[in-house]
């Protein structure tokens, strides 16, 4: 009894929990399987799937190695600078140069921080008038027993532009967290200059809590809230097109869509506005969708577009993903979703979708068809761990290395 419980254990810590996967050169250890394959004949999944443009991996600044990093992200103004997190309660500052030296941490809340796991200091977003104004929005956990989400404003030095000012907390809004995973991260302005929040449905595996569907809590959704007013007793107010707002049956106003599991990444589409975000499958399928105001994205009734746990179920009112694929062998274990590059060094990349998978480091591409679905191309493999795309102020695309924390951009091949 005692070695199947352990064994069950670490099934479902390496189901879960983000970052702590094997993988050397071309053989993926996972769970007790080793799946070797050639690079050159990679089996991908079912579905329309081609080759894509060709295009390389390389580290975008040699000089720098950051400690866990799980975001990259650039403010609009006008400095020309990045700023990288580190899961650990970090944010670092550095010139947007491949020959830059050194990057200074321009915020350091380690103390308050829980982290470990999926756990830490996790998002990162700029306020829209951050030029002028100096506010700055993260998401963190911490705790320990009584583990939380904090959604906080912080504002950056009067002295010192490439400082925050550490004692400038404000919390904005706080949810437990039931348990140690599933704890989304992302926070991100949109075009509306409303500030987003993606929160996992709690933890644990297969939702127990049912947060997912449960509209009264604020887990296993991406929230939506005007941070430039306030609203009764709220430090932000509810925006008048939240589908929720005003309703008589206790939902959560904070609420722009539901029925996630784990979003970890979403982003928006500079042209477009349009929002895309990865969500992290339980055992079977990975999704990519794109998230709308009041859509329910089906978990826990679905993982992606098929029944959860069930033969048959209820799929009227559920919005599919755009795109899934299924875990296993060598295509992938974990979504990380990305970004619409809207960049200039790849032309061939415009305006396509690129995402990857946290555990086998594959990256894909999903481009708009004629018929108003998405065809998926493989693009490329990085021999890490993917833990997040980023923009630069010039819409080139980044990605965060978790393993060997390096900062890694694509170029032509």
């Amino acid at each position: 009894m005692k070695k199947i419980t352990i064994i069950l254990l670490q099934e479902l810590i390496l189901l879960l929990c983000f970052g702590f996967f094997l993988y050397s050169g071309q053989t993926i250890k996972y769970r007790d399987t080793v799946a070797s394959y050639n690079r050159s004949s990679l089996t991908l999944f079912a579905g329309k799937t081609k080759a894509e443009a060709k295009v390389q991996l390389k580290v975008a600044f040699p000089n720098l190695t950051f400690d866990l990093p799980v975001e990259f992200v650039s403010p609009e103004d006008g400095t020309n600078r990045n700023f990288v997190i580190a899961q650990k309660g970090k944010i670092h500052v550095f010139k947007n140069d491949a020959n830059v030296k050194s990057a200074p941490v321009f915020l350091d809340i380690t103390a308050k921080v829980t982290s470990g796991g999926e756990r830490g200091l996790l998002g990162l977003a700029f306020h829209p008038d951050f030029k002028k104004n100096g506010y700055f929005y993260v998401n963190y956990t911490r705790g320990g027993k009584d583990l939380e989400t904090a959604i906080s404003r912080f504002r950056v030095s009067k002295t010192n532009a490439n400082a925050a000012d550490a004692t400038s907390e404000e919390e904005l809004l706080t949810y437990k967290q039931p348990f140690n995973n599933h704890n989304g991260g992302k926070v991100a302005f949109g075009k509306d200059g409303y500030l987003y929040i993606a929160v996992g449905d709690g933890g644990s595996g297969g939702d127990p809590q049912n947060n997912g569907q449960n509209r009264a809590v604020l887990l296993g959704k991406i929230l939506r809230i005007d941070v430039d007013k306030r609203g009764g007793n709220l430090k932000y107010a509810i925006p008048a097109d939240n589908p929720f707002i005003g309703n008589k049956d206790g939902f959560r106003e904070e609420i722009f869509a539901y029925g996630l599991r784990n979003p970890w990444r979403f982003s928006f589409d500079k042209t477009t506005g349009d929002l895309w975000a990865g969500d992290v499958g339980q055992n079977k399928i990975e999704e990519v969708d794109i998230i709308k105001n009041g859509q329910n994205y089906g978990w826990k009734v679905m993982e992606a577009n098929e029944c959860f746990k069930s033969a048959n179920c209820d799929k009227e009112g559920l919005a599919l993903p755009v795109w899934s694929y299924p875990q296993g062998g060598a295509t992938g274990r974990s979504v990380t979703g990305g970004h619409v590059y809207r960049g200039k060094k790849l032309p061939a990349l415009i305006g396509k979708y690129i995402y990857g998978d946290h555990v086998t480091g594959n990256m894909w591409t999903l481009t708009g068809n004629q018929a108003g679905k998405y065809d998926n191309a493989f693009l490329i493999q990085h021999s890490g761990s993917i833990a997040s795309f980023g923009e630069d102020a010039n819409n080139e695309l980044y990605v965060c290395s978790y393993g060997d924390g390096k900062i890694y951009t694509f170029a032509p091949n």
